[in-house]
């Protein structure tokens, strides 16, 4: 375990595993090609872990004004979690390929939920598998449980909330996870429109990784935060991304530096350019 225990090593994954109440999911996923995660989780994946899908499982369908990746249904949400054998209550590790980019997504909304019992594996399967330790093939199966949910809705931000801050003139501090050149607005492989929320600071999930996709020293990680605010932010504030995904990966920096819970913006960049009398700006960095 690092930091402030919301990460965990290859290492201490692997002396836990057989702990009862553990529950470890593979969130693995590729925007570009949708069936490789559960594909690569077939081939081989850390033994006993439950498979999440990104689109299916931890995002509701997408409609006109939403983003890519909508908020789920807490509800409906809980009994996915349910399903994959996981309570309220359980332990919970996460992980994807590497860097946790994808896993965070599952981290956040269990965390949504009421469940604070989550971490995510540095490094991600890569990690565990450069340890040396044993993958399995095939799919895994848990028996399904009871998840009781406790929406914290007080950990989430809509374009709405985002919109009347604008319309009264209030400065917001909103923190964006893309990479620099898509907040710049120089390129935009994904969406529809190039640029970022006015006002918007930006500060790329990947600054926080090693080039392995292992997270950067506690230090390092807690400079680059100090290094965009000075101080910490006043709260309430946010994080955003393309779709409400990248972003929770800046929500586990930001806690493992001491600073207070950042609201995530869900609908992120692709929800708010559903509407073209939306603000937005270019430049920056």
């Amino acid at each position: 375990m690092t930091g402030n225990g919301y990460l965990i090593s290859a290492q201490d994954l692997h002396a836990a595993l057989s702990t009862e109440d553990l529950v470890v999911v593979d969130c693995r996923f590729d925007l570009a090609d949708k069936s490789a995660g559960r594909t690569a989780y077939e081939a081989g994946h850390i033994p006993a872990a439950v498979y999440a899908d990104l689109d299916n499982d931890l995002a509701a369908p997408v409609g006109p004004t939403t983003g890519r990746h909508p908020l789920p249904n807490a509800v409906l949400l809980a009994e996915t979690f349910g399903r994959l054998g996981i309570s309220e209550h359980s332990r919970v590790v996460v992980y994807d390929t590497a860097s946790g980019g994808i896993a965070a997504r599952c981290w956040w909304l269990l965390r949504w939920l009421g469940n604070n019992r989550v971490q995510l594996l540095d490094g991600g399967f890569k990690a565990w598998q450069s340890s040396g330790f044993a993958v399995r093939g095939g799919i895994e199966h848990r028996s399904g449980v009871t998840f009781t949910p406790s929406p914290r809705h007080e950990l989430v931000l809509t374009t709405a909330d985002l919109e009347e801050a604008l319309a009264r003139g209030e400065g917001i501090t909103l923190v964006d996870a893309r990479d620099a050149a898509r907040f710049r607005g120089e390129v935009e492989p994904i969406d529809p429109v190039a640029g970022h929320v006015p006002g918007a600071r930006s500060l790329p999930f990947t600054d926080f990784l090693k080039p392995d996709g292992t997270w950067l020293d506690e230090n390092s990680r807690t400079a680059l935060w100090h290094g965009l605010f000075g101080a910490p932010p006043a709260t309430p504030w946010a994080v955003m991304c393309g779709s409400g995904v990248t972003a929770c990966h800046l929500v586990i920096s930001a806690l493992e530096a001491r600073l207070p819970e950042p609201r995530l913006y869900v609908g992120s960049w692709s929800e708010w350019i559903t509407n073209p009398d939306r603000p937005v700006a270019h430049g920056g960095c």
